[in-house]
Formats: C-alpha cells, structure tokens, sequence
C-alpha cells in the first residue's frame, strides 16, 4: 500500500446510522480520531438530525437528507475554522445523530397515593397511572442541555424525571378539577389535556416535545371501592321479597355443603331469611321507591336507611319511627285503632313485623301451679292467668319468681282482659257503678 492509500484509508467519506433500537435518542458518530474527508456523503434518514460539533461548541444542524460536506453547506463550521471559499483540506468534527421520530407507550404512575378531599367521601387517597409520548423537537437544545457529550443517550436516562414531572403536574390539575371520585373517570380527557397543556412549558426548555399524555385508571382505595360495590349492589337489587328469596337459597346451597347436611339446613335456612326480612325491612323505601299508602292516608317521603318503619294509624301515616315507639304508640293507642306498619313493600300489621311483634308480645319464663311452661308469650300467659284466676302463676323475672302483676305490662294486660270478663248482672242491663 502506497502512501496515498494509506492516508486516504484514515478519512471517513461516509457519515450515516443506522438505528436498530427502540430506545436511543442520541447517538455519537465513531470517528477513532480520523479526519473527515472534504466532500464526505452524509446520509440523514426520515426521523434523523445530524449535529456538526466542532472544539465543543454545536455548529451545523442537517435535517433529513443527502449532503456533500463541503464549505457551501457547512458554514458554521467553516467560519469557526476560518476556511476560506473552496477549502478542500480534510477537517475533524464530532457528528451526533438525534432521533426526532415518537417514543411511545412509555409508562407514567403515581408511586405513592395522592391525597385528595372529596365533598362525598371525605379525604381520599387515589392512585393513577397511564402512558405518554415524547419526541425530540430541537435537537440542538437537547444536545446542549440534556445530553451533553454523551455518545449514547437513551430514553431510560431521561424517563425519571419526565415521569416525576408528569406525576407533579397531573396531582395539580386533579386536584384543582374538584370531580367528585366517583365521576373521575369521566373528566380522563379533560384532566389529561390540562395537564399536558401545562407540561409542554416543562418539556420546552429541553428541546422535548409531549405528543400525548393519557390517564388509563384513576384507582380508589380498596376500603372505598367496597363500599361503592355494596352501594351499586343496593341500586340493582329490585325487588326485596325476591332478595329475600335468594338469600333462603343461598342458605340451603351452603348448609348441604357443610358437615351435617340436612340438619343444618333448618339453621341456615332461617339465618338466611332473618337476614333477608331485616335488609327488606330497612331497605323497602328504595328498593320500592315511594313508600305507598295505607287504607285513608297520604304517602309519605322515602325515609332514610336504618331500623324503623313508617308506622299509620287509623289511615293517619304518622312518619318513620324506631320499633320503641311504634309499640309505645300501639299500647297507648285507643281500643278498636287500626295500626299498619310499612315493611316488605307493602303495608301489613304489626304482628307481622316480627321486630314489633316481640316488643308487643314479649316472650316471659312462667310457671303455672308449680310446673315451669319455658318461655311463652305474653298473650298467653294473660290468657292462662285470666282462666284459672285461683291458680299459682309465677314470672321468671330479675333472677327470681315473683307474681304476673309484678310485671307493669303484664299487670295492665291481666287486669284489662278481666276487666272484659266481667259477668253482667241478673236481668241484662249494664255494670252499676260502684256504691259511694
């Protein structure tokens, strides 16, 4: 090899990259110390710049292209080298390639909950993730402020801090857009468009451009989606009766898979319709819409949730009251008072509610001339004391036995039915009034 060839195989005459990554934005052209050659072919691809840097300061830029490096399209260069016109020498410079196509589908996420007060729910901590895309605008300022002179230079370097401040400006914009968590996920795009409106001011300065920036889940803690599931569970339950249904069949579906097959299905069976007639009860308005109306009075507004029922007497509907007051009122009522409570959907008596009937028939442990009868209802036990008058009755009550009368309802129950069994006098006619 002659001397010629030998200098010649030291310059570069062709300057071209080819990118088979999906993750580097800058690029540093090898030089290994070798001089360009005057007149060297550059090749730019679509998605490509090509930056001259000369002694470390960024002279020409060259966008997509085919280029002859000579003094006519290198001037930058050639007026800091100080060449003159039709300058043929060969000259040394840095090239860096940039890639100015889209970097898609990079992920964004909130690393720690945001804290956010909500009008329904109070303070809430939500989580929120999605994805973005950036490309290089100015390929000058990011080389001059982001890269520097490193000759490979990824996304994976820069992914950080776009992702820390993506997250500060989305915190901001959900937090100022006040939506209530449960409508969050109809405000993706308004939020997501605030956000990044904001963002490029960010990105700007860095020569980056934000493509798209999109909210893919807003999230809500799981304490809270609970409690929106029971809520959704509630609006789509309809009918009562038919829930109460269901919860029977459950019942039995679980007791036959349980140790003791049939015998505990009587167990669960009536767990299953306790719970069933206890949701109806506290649930009927709703799941009903307006509570309709007794025989002669006027419906009344949907009550709020809990235990108590809309109570009517006489057709007079007299608002939602707790079981307590219903019976207070039943007992206090004048005799021949129609009484209707509201449970189940309908209007039915209050001996059908079994939450009333056992304020109004309380169950009692009473024995009856020394043989001890268990636990037995009031009604009973008045009626018992009323047709053996003579007998030895006794009530299990405060951790002794002591007389029905004793007991102040069973006392007034005793003494108003004996009151009704007061014979008339010879002849017909009524009661004369005691002697003065």
């Amino acid at each position: 090899m002659g001397l010629m060839d030998f200098i010649k195989s030291q310059l570069i005459d062709i300057i071209e990259w080819l990118d088979d990554s999906n993750n580097t934005l800058v690029y540093r052209f090898p030089d290994q110390d070798h001089e360009i050659k005057n007149g060297a072919k550059l090749t730019v691809r679509e998605g490509q710049a090509a930056i001259f840097v000369n002694e470390g300061q960024i002279a020409d830029v060259f966008p997509p292209g085919l280029y002859s490096l000579t003094t006519q399209n290198l001037p930058i260069l050639s007026r800091l080298k100080g060449w003159k016109y039709g300058f043929e020498s060969p000259f040394k410079a840095e090239v860096y390639f940039v890639n100015t196509r889209r970097y898609m589908d990079m992920k964004w996420g909130t690393p720690n909950p945001i804290m956010l007060r909500d009008a329904e729910f109070g303070v809430v901590r939500l989580r929120a993730f999605g994805i973005y895309a950036i490309r290089v605008k100015d390929p000058a300022t990011f080389l001059r402020e982001v890269v520097g002179t490193d000759g490979h230079y990824t996304t994976r370097k820069i992914e950080g801090q776009l992702r820390r401040t993506l997250v500060s400006s989305f915190t901001t914009h959900v937090a100022k857009a006040k939506v209530p968590a449960i409508d969050l996920a109809a405000h993706y795009d308004t939020i997501g468009a605030r956000s990044m409106n904001n963002l490029q001011g960010e990105f700007e300065p860095l020569g980056i451009e934000l493509v798209s920036f999109v909210i893919e889940n807003i999230s809500l803690p799981p304490a809270l989606e609970e409690v929106l599931d029971k809520r959704a569970s509630m609006g789509i339950l309809g009918d009562v009766n038919r829930y109460t249904q269901f919860q029977a069949a459950d019942a039995l579906r679980d007791a036959a898979n349980q140790p003791g097959g049939i015998a505990g299905m009587g167990v669960a069976l009536g767990a299953g319709l306790t719970v069933g007639q206890t949701f109806g009860n506290a649930m009927a308005p709703s799941a009903g819409g307006a509570v309709p109306q007794p025989p002669g009075a006027a419906a009344p507004p949907p009550p709020p949730g809990g235990q108590s029922f809309h109570y009517a007497a006489n057709g007079q509907n007299q608002g939602q009251l707790s079981v307590n007051q219903i019976a207070a009122q039943i007992r206090n009522a004048p005799a021949g008072t129609q009484h209707y409570i509201f449970s189940g959907g309908q209007w039915v008596k209050p001996q059908d509610v079994p939450a009333v009937a056992a304020l109004l028939n309380p169950k009692y442990r009473y024995a009856v001339n020394g043989t001890d009868k268990g636990e037995v209802a009031m009604d009973q036990i008045v009626a018992s004391v009323c047709e053996q008058p003579g007998g030895s009755h006794y009530i299990f009550s405060g951790g002794q036995w002591v007389k029905p009368q004793d007991i102040p309802e069973l006392g007034a129950a005793i003494n108003a039915e004996l009151s009704k069994r007061v014979p008339p006098p010879p002849g017909g006619g009524s009661v004369p009034p005691p002697p003065q």
